[in-house]
């Protein structure tokens, strides 16, 4: 009940600036929309609907660390968060405080992109209602990442890290707009080391019905969110016990 309302001024905070809602969604849809019209005069199947889809709603899900990495850094900055240290809430009521507003944003912005992509020629099937369960768990993650970096930083640096470095990350190393055994050896190892790119086929793999593939995939995005939404709440802990935060 206590994350609930804080949840909910959070949400209203979120409503206040409906042009980066809108740049959000807009954006990843426009590059679908590109790679669309590529696809459509390039014979070549990773630019086909059923691979770009997926790659393009986890690119799309890391706005949503911009989101929430800006929400709690701005907090801190005008001692919002001082105030609120004096309430019975925990470093656990936080966090999710922030998270539950933002997860069924992430949620309905994936859930825009499969949209689009069913007219684009995508099959309607239950398979894309899998994609999108598939997600939740990237979605978390990326809500993690923001959560700890505005945890640490103010809300001007954290504008550089989570809106131009980690969307490049997430858009470079997930393979979302190539297939990156192409390029091999160390950029290939460095990106299967990290989250994003088993976030896009696992999201694959549900949208192919390869479902197999879909859990040893999606259990190196869980492990990474379980560590950073860890590492998120312990940093936000000691800055509560801090006196600067």
């Amino acid at each position: 009940m206590k994350s609930k309302i804080f949840a909910s001024r959070n949400s209203k905070e979120l409503l206040r600036d409906p042009l980066n809602l809108a740049f959000s969604i807009g954006f990843p849809l426009a590059v679908l929309f590109l790679f669309y019209v590529i696809g459509k005069n390039v014979p070549e199947s990773l630019f086909a609907i059923e691979s770009m889809a997926p790659g393009v709603a986890v690119f799309g899900l890391s706005f949503v660390s911009l989101f929430s990495a800006t929400l709690i850094s701005k907090d801190r900055s005008t001692s919002f968060l001082t105030r609120l240290f004096t309430t019975p809430l925990n470093s656990s009521d936080y966090i999710i405080g922030y998270t539950m507003p933002l997860l069924p944003m992430a949620i309905a912005q994936s859930a825009v992109c499969f949209i689009v992509s069913l007219f684009l020629g995508l099959e309607t099937s239950l398979r894309v209602l899998l994609a999108l369960a598939v997600l939740i768990p990237t979605a978390v993650l990326f809500i993690s990442i923001g959560l700890l970096t505005g945890s640490i930083l103010n809300d001007k640096q954290v504008g550089g890290l989570c809106g131009a470095l980690l969307t490049n990350l997430s858009a470079w190393l997930s393979g979302a707009w190539f297939d990156v055994s192409l390029v091999g050896g160390a950029f290939e190892t460095v990106a299967y080391l990290l989250p994003f790119a088993h976030a896009v086929d696992a999201a694959r793999a549900a949208i192919s019905g390869d479902y197999a593939d879909i859990l040893p995939h999606l259990l190196w995005v869980i492990g990474y969110t379980v560590v950073i939404l860890a590492v998120a709440i312990i940093i936000f802990k000691k800055k509560m016990n801090s006196d600067k935060i």
